[in-house]
């Protein structure tokens, strides 16, 4: 009887948790649907508290009676999206590189930096994260102009990889960390070089640990807005900062908003429900030995 209570209780915190964390994008997806009165009105339920429109979808020309006609709005939006994968895949890709040598670096080997060993050189590494982006803003605005990399991709990726480093050597520390070194030491015995032992050898059994880090700092990417809006101006926007500009003289199309945030955070999910398991995977990395 105690094991049953104890079930349900968990069960039941399980559900109000999965309830806390979905509604907000019910909320969001529901509104897409809503005029301006039911939004004004606090309606939930389609079909019940409201009749759901195509009024959001509309207005980013990606309703079914809008999408086969030609819309300057969904152009702007597909541009934003392309710019949001280009900056977000790029960036993931090129932290996974950097951060996987950095962090096999810190497993494999030992180094000393004045006082600093190890241990001290990963948290230092992490301890970036703390540094508020705001902080950033006037070096990186000065830097940029003169480099000419404001409002273009290489700019974002740069900025990007160096947002998501620190987690990608942390993740990747901790799973190199698992690997036992007489896999490395059989295949230097048998001929191969240090590279060619991390290539062929490391890399493939560290490779889900690699696919959630770079799903981590891919999401990361896709939602950063600060820097996006800092050193983006038209051609380079993208989309948080698309959703963020959706208001005019006479408040904030909700609507709009809602359409537009659903058609953003949508890949997201995607790759969540898909891809969980690597995520859980990396996150665990190390935890258990």
């Amino acid at each position: 009887m105690k094991n049953a209570t104890t079930r349900i209780l968990m069960y039941g915190a399980l559900l109000l948790w999965a309830f806390v964390c979905l509604f907000p994008i019910y909320w969001t997806l529901s509104t897409s649907f809503k005029t301006a009165v039911n939004v004004t009105q606090g309606h939930l339920l389609p079909f019940i508290d409201f009749q759901p429109d195509w009024k959001g979808w509309r207005s980013l020309g990606l309703s079914p009676d809008t999408i086969g006609e030609t819309s300057t709005v969904r152009e702007e939006f597909l541009k934003r999206f392309e710019n949001s994968i280009v900056a977000s895949i790029g960036a993931s890709t090129l932290a996974i590189i950097i951060g996987s040598m950095a962090a096999y670096g810190l497993s494999r080997f030992e180094y000393k930096f004045g006082p600093m060993r190890n241990k001290d050189i990963s948290f230092f590494f992490l301890s970036q994260l703390i540094l508020p982006p705001v902080v950033l803003a006037m070096p990186f605005l000065v830097l940029y102009k003169e480099l000419a990399l404001l409002d273009n991709w290489v700019g974002l990726i740069l900025v990007y990889t160096l947002m998501v480093l620190p987690i990608v050597i942390w993740i990747m520390r901790d799973q190199f960390d698992t690997i036992p070194d007489e896999l490395e030491q059989a295949a230097l015995v048998d001929g191969c070089s240090t590279w060619s032992a991390f290539l062929y050898i490391i890399v493939p059994i560290a490779l889900p640990g690699m696919v959630a880090a770079f799903i981590l700092s891919m999401i990361l990417c896709w939602n950063e807005y600060f820097f996006a809006a800092l050193l983006t101006s038209t051609d380079a926007k993208t989309l948080p900062v698309m959703v963020a500009s959706q208001t005019g003289s006479q408040g904030i199309n909700w609507w709009s908003m809602a359409a537009l945030s659903t058609a953003a955070i949508a890949p997201l999910v995607v790759v969540g429900v898909f891809l969980e398991r690597y995520i859980v995977k990396g996150l665990t990395a190390g935890a258990i030995k």
